[in-house]
């Protein structure tokens, strides 16, 4: 099984009838066992299944292996593709006694255990990988997240009538480190600074209104930022290692987001929220507008998605950046594809740390800015990144990825050092069935300024790291 933050169609992990009389008479963890097995042997004929209904242009991409088979956009299921979800547990429910009630309601839950690690250069301890992500802690194996969905999706395929759909996503793990928002559970991390932490990182409802355009979800609660090549769940990702670019941007935010399929060419999305990583009881929580277009072309073979993603005052708190994205997905041919990012972004009146007077400025887990001028109280902090992926499909079991960046943090107040910095990386991904998915990588990183990795100590880092992926 393979799930995607955005929505995507994901394959089921077998095509058998599993409603049959003799499996019912099974014990739960017997249908489970069964399950697993059937996806790490299939027959032929639980690989042949006719594709599902959709509306728009086939996928570009296959998903598995990809996290995605449709190019993503982030806050809203993809409007006008089916939910082929049939992880192992669903499939156990499913063959149960209480198989059709399950059915029925369309809710289901699922999840999977995530473990990582990594051998790097950096070696001081603590937190010396970082600014890369999320493998911070050097030379370590490390739990990264261990993620339960409870999730139901709106049947955005026909055309004929409202419906509705809501996910709860919950993660435990060294990676709630970066996902947690101000105001929710944050303590753990600005208050404890707790080496693992608990995040429901995504509680949201969708409503499906078929009759505006072709096609409107409106989605209202905590939801994933919308833009980024890239998303915070582990399987959502081509690799295990996040960009520098990923890193240091807006992760969460909380409001209403709607999205409307204006034709089979153009997505329009335009929302309100409480800001970046910030809840709106806190202090921190200022009105932000996002606004995105997304255009699709060579029947789907090629898209842009261009976002204004947080329009509010853009002054200094807690991760709250004026952001601008443009991302561009092309499929080159059957085995090749590209995908490229590029953002500007932004802090205004960011205190400065090299004036002693504007440390009470501060905020914890929010970084100052070194202004150009020391003696200032305070600056104008923007940053600017590049990522591309050139993605290489052996089979459906098996790519590669090559990535390479550039970053200039350049008044250091995203990484923490004024710099500039290039990220180059070339991983594998292998999946064993549609439940098991291996990701090794190699990763070289650099700092041209000032010494960043290390805990400060270097200006290069080299980490041969990967991670595994059990789905349930």
């Amino acid at each position: 099984m393979s799930t995607t933050l955005h929505g995507q169609a994901v394959q089921p992990s077998n095509g058998e009838d599993v409603t049959k009389p003799a499996l019912v008479r099974k014990s739960f963890f017997e249908r489970l066992g069964d399950a697993y097995k059937k996806d790490w042997h299939p027959t032929p004929s639980s690989t042949s299944d006719p594709a599902p209904a959709f509306r728009g242009y086939p996928a570009p991409v296959d998903g598995p292996p990809y996290p995605f088979s449709v190019w993503p956009y982030g806050g809203s299921v993809t409007i006008g593709q089916p939910w082929t979800q049939a992880g192992p547990l669903m499939t156990a429910l499913w063959a149960g006694p209480h198989g059709d009630a399950w059915k029925k309601s369309r809710i289901q839950i699922y999840g999977w255990f995530n473990i990582g690690f990594n051998l790097s250069t950096s070696n001081q301890g603590g937190y010396s990988n970082f600014p890369a992500a999320y493998a911070e802690r050097a030379n370590t194996v490390q739990p990264d997240q261990q993620v339960l969905y409870i999730e139901r999706q709106p049947d955005t395929v026909q055309t004929d009538h409202f419906d509705w759909g809501f996910r709860l996503a919950l993660l435990w793990g060294l990676d709630y480190r970066f996902t947690t928002a101000k105001g929710v559970f944050s303590n753990q991390l600005l208050g404890k600074n707790q080496e693992y932490g608990f995040d429901p990182v995504m509680a949201y409802v969708d409503l499906y209104v078929p009759h505006i355009a072709q096609g409107m979800d409106i989605r209202i609660g905590r939801y994933i930022s919308l833009p980024d090549i890239e998303a915070q769940l582990a399987p959502n990702n081509y690799t295990y290692s996040h960009s520098l670019l990923y890193t240091f941007d807006c992760y969460t935010q909380q409001g209403i987001n709607t999205t409307t399929k204006l034709s089979d060419h153009f997505l329009l999305q335009v929302g309100l929220s409480s800001g970046c990583d910030a809840a709106p009881w806190t202090k921190d929580a200022k009105a932000t507008v996002n606004a995105c277009l997304g255009y699709t072309w060579q029947e789907g073979k090629g898209n842009v998605y261009a976002c204004a993603n947080s329009l509010n005052d853009g002054r200094y708190a807690y991760n709250n950046v004026a952001a601008y994205y443009f991302t561009y997905y092309q499929k080159i041919n059957k085995n090749w594809h590209a995908s490229t990012e590029a953002w500007y972004q932004y802090e205004k009146d960011t205190p400065n740390v090299l004036n002693p007077n504007a440390s009470s400025l501060l905020e914890t887990g929010a970084n100052g800015a070194h202004c150009n001028n020391a003696a200032a109280l305070t600056c104008y902090a923007p940053s600017v990144a590049a990522v591309s992926y050139l993605e290489r499909q052996f089979s459906k079991h098996d790519y590669m990825s090559i990535r390479n960046e550039y970053v200039n943090d350049i008044v250091g107040q995203r990484t923490g050092y004024k710099t500039r910095y290039s990220e180059h990386l070339i991983g594998w991904g292998h999946w064993i069935g549609t439940t098991v998915l291996l990701r090794p990588e190699l990763r070289f990183e650099h700092s041209y300024d000032v010494a960043a990795y290390n805990n400060g100590t270097r200006n290069s880092q080299l980490m041969l790291a990967g991670d595994a992926i059990f789905f349930f």
